[in-house]
């Protein structure tokens, strides 16, 4: 029997932990080597120019996978970002408690969306892209659910686009959810699994 073996190496330009445990779990072996982005004065500079939402994800995707694929040119990269929009506003992760609540508070009894670009890179070029959308409807949860909830998430959520984990107990916020779980996650898995197939990066 052949020995199968990967075309080429597979790298994750994403130090987030969520991104890599979706990998993990679907039998990839990758490198990890996270972009060094400023993500927000790009999105600034995106905003400006008058890009939407499901533009910036995919663009801020690009923009790591390929400052990541600029060491290491002959390897394929993934490049990934996600934008949360609600009515026309577009979120940030919080960063502390206060701005975790805060945020919650705006998001309470409405839909948002979550885009979710991702893209491979290789030899200094994009060679695939995607962007996906999940839409979320948040319950009108009350004050005292929302301090319990701050407590036990914990410090993990004030990474997160949106302040929860929906794999976690982040899933109590919602009344319904539209949309593939690895969209919300941060990497949409299925079309990137097929294109990585076809790559012959994972055996098909």
């Amino acid at each position: 029997m052949t020995e199968w073996a990967p075309a080429q190496r597979l790298v994750l330009a994403s130090a987030s932990q969520h991104r890599g445990r979706l990998l993990k779990a679907a039998g990839l072996v990758f490198d990890v080597v996270p972009a060094a982005v400023d993500e927000a004065a790009s999105k600034r500079s995106l905003v400006s120019a008058g890009a939407d939402a499901p533009a910036i994800a995919g663009s801020l995707a690009g923009e790591k996978a390929l400052l990541v694929n600029g060491k290491f040119p002959e390897a394929l990269v993934i490049g990934a970002d996600q934008v949360l929009a609600c009515e026309g506003q577009l979120f940030d992760k919080p960063g502390s408690l206060a701005d975790a609540r805060l945020q919650l508070r705006r998001l309470r009894g409405r839909t948002h969306h979550l885009h979710t670009g991702v893209v491979l890179a290789h030899r200094q070029e994009i060679v695939w892209h995607r962007t996906d959308t999940a839409s979320l409807q948040m319950r009108p949860f009350s004050d005292d659910f929302l301090e319990s909830y701050l407590l036990q998430a914990g410090e993990a959520i004030w990474g997160t686009v949106g302040a929860y984990e929906i794999e976690g107990i982040g899933i109590q916020l919602f009344a319904s959810v539209s949309g593939d779980t690895s969209t919300i996650i941060g990497l949409t898995m299925l079309p990137l699994l097929t294109e990585l197939r076809a790559r012959g990066v994972i055996r098909p």
